[in-house]
């Protein structure tokens, strides 16, 4: 399954919402030395019950606007 996320970095809450037919992520982490994406993956997983090494981002690695590959 792919998912497209539009995240928001140094937000004061980390936060998933789901707006239409993509999710919006809050992240309290910046987004340098992969502090961002590492936090995504661990929200996904918990947001969507799979494990870390399950869910992959395949596009957008330093862009706002990322796909995320779910491995179930």
């Amino acid at each position: 399954m792919i998912l497209s996320i539009r995240v928001i970095p140094k937000a004061s809450r980390s936060l998933v919402k789901k707006e239409g037919d993509h999710l919006k992520v809050y992240l309290t982490r910046p987004a340098c030395n992969g502090q961002a994406n590492a936090q995504l993956v661990s929200l996904l997983s918990d947001y969507l019950h799979a494990k870390k090494y399950q869910i992959k981002i395949i596009k957008g690695h330093k862009a706002r606007e990322k796909s995320v590959e779910i491995n179930a």
